[in-house]
């Protein structure tokens, strides 16, 4: 009876957290887990691009612009950077040359593999594009390879017996499935004995990141688990799962989760604000494996369990959450008006092939708009080629707000009635609505100005504690 448990990036920063809220503060000691562990906060962002601002990394850099070299100098900046991470974990001495000697050979190996393609691809007949998908894989790896193995060493000098267990595939001869590479790195592995720290990346034939991009390592985390059939899966966070953020409502107001359901997870994963990606929360919940979201610097709390059965034991709001810089981009043609159908797929291969997330969706008789997660550059690629299939049409976008009212039973008669008036005593206009017949989720599009008011007028109406009662409930 083991655990499979992934270490965010956040937290793993701060290795002295880790060893001891997470690692140590255990009644059956350090063993009997296995845990998979991210890159260092924001390393991935420099590896690929900012996550959030879009700001390119070394591999946008390169991508972008063959006959410069923007990408080397990030990569030697990166390259320093790193190495200054090592410095502050193990100071001056034998281990820190160890570490920085792995980490050089993977950073060696990663800059003469972009400067052979930069130069092969200089020529006519070899194609940048049809090798980006594997250097952005490459890329990636180094992160999750620097953290897992700084933190097996770490932990061996502090006397636990902790493996590295690289999943990267680095150098290797073969390209096998993902699950056969789990199999076969743990073959000889005894978790009652070893603790196991694995990389977040994992290579496979098929390449994770072309199917859950940055969630790549929950899906490591998510198989791992089901292979070796976990008895539970532990995610540990910088916060709580809690009914919104507290730096909006207030540490007093904002109510830890106690139990949730994937449906939930799904809603949260939606809105950016990831539990667990989606697709890897599928095999947990196929296999009946709860999962649960610590916070790394409160050890004690127990945290969120999230099981596939969970409902509150009457209808309630659970989570009041939501996020900014979304683009509502918005296609109408009076043509459309019993076409819709065709439109509405043509839209649809558009934003996939610029792989754009749709957040959310509106849909009427000669009109789709569609809310977008994504950046600037995205939406203006989107929108000129919409105008070429669609020349008459009008497009237009504009960057909103999508704040969601989320609990696994939201059958509350009056509810939607009571949302409308909270954001409205709050003067705040609402430019659309959403709310599904499942009713686990209500969606206002909101102005961006108009977020942090609308999540806490919705948050003291529908969740808070007040001297007459309950609002509506408390998610326990």
């Amino acid at each position: 009876m083991h655990t499979i448990e992934k270490i965010g990036g956040t937290s793993m920063s701060d290795y002295c957290s880790v060893r001891d809220n997470i690692i140590l503060n255990n009644d059956n000691g350090p063993y009997g887990r296995v845990f998979v562990v991210s890159a260092y906060g924001g390393v991935t962002d420099q590896l690929l691009e900012n996550k959030k601002t879009g700001e390119p990394g070394i591999y946008a850099l390169f991508a972008g612009g063959m006959s410069g070299d923007n990408w080397l100098q990030r990569f030697e900046k990166l390259s320093q950077e790193l190495q200054g991470i090592n410095l502050q974990l193990f100071g001056e001495g034998e281990l820190l040359h160890e570490a920085n000697s792995f980490l050089q050979a993977r950073l060696e190996d990663a800059k003469k593999c972009l400067l052979d393609l930069q130069s092969l691809c200089q020529h006519g007949h070899f194609s940048l594009d049809s090798h980006l998908h594997t250097v952005r894989e490459m890329l990636a790896s180094i992160g999750e390879a620097h953290s897992a193995w700084n933190t097996s060493r770490l932990l061996q000098r502090d006397g636990v017996n902790a493996c590295f267990v690289d999943l990267t595939g680095w150098r290797a001869n073969n390209h096998i499935s993902l699950d056969e590479r789990i199999n076969l790195a743990f073959k000889e592995i005894d978790v009652n004995k070893q603790l196991p720290i694995v990389t977040g990346y994992a290579h496979s034939e098929d390449g994770l990141m072309s199917s859950f991009n940055r969630g790549y390592s929950e899906m490591t985390f998510s198989r791992l688990a089901v292979l070796t059939d976990a008895c539970e899966a532990v995610i540990h966070k910088e916060f709580h799962l809690s009914s919104a953020d507290p730096r909006l409502v207030g540490e007093a107001n904002a109510v830890p989760i106690g139990r949730t359901n994937y449906d939930v997870a799904d809603q949260l994963a939606n809105l950016g604000m990831e539990a667990i990606h989606p697709k890897a929360a599928k095999g947990l919940r196929q296999n009946n494996i709860p999962l649960r979201v610590k916070n790394t610097f409160e050890p004690e709390h127990t945290g969120t369990l999230i099981t596939s059965e969970y409902v509150s034991d009457s209808p309630c709001v659970e989570i009041i959450a939501g996020c900014k810089g979304v683009y509502a981009l918005e296609v109408f043609d009076q043509d459309m008006a019993g076409n819709v159908q065709r439109y509405d797929i043509a839209i649809l291969e558009i934003i996939q092939r610029f792989n754009a997330q749709i957040v959310s969706k509106d849909i009427n008789a000669n009109t789709i708009t569609h809310y977008l997660s994504t950046n600037l550059k995205t939406v203006e690629r989107i929108i000129a080629a919409i105008k070429k299939a669609f020349s008459e049409a009008d497009i237009n976008q504009q960057t909103v707000a999508i704040v969601s009212v989320i609990g696994s039973d939201m059958q509350i008669p009056g509810i939607l009635a009571k949302s409308v008036q909270a954001v409205a005593s709050a003067n705040i206009n609402v430019l659309s609505i959403h709310q599904a017949m499942r009713q686990v989720d209500m969606q206002f599009i909101v102005n961006e100005s108009d977020y942090d008011a609308a999540v806490k007028s919705l948050h003291a109406s529908l969740v808070e504690i007040h001297d007459h009662g309950l609002a509506i409930c408390i998610a326990s």
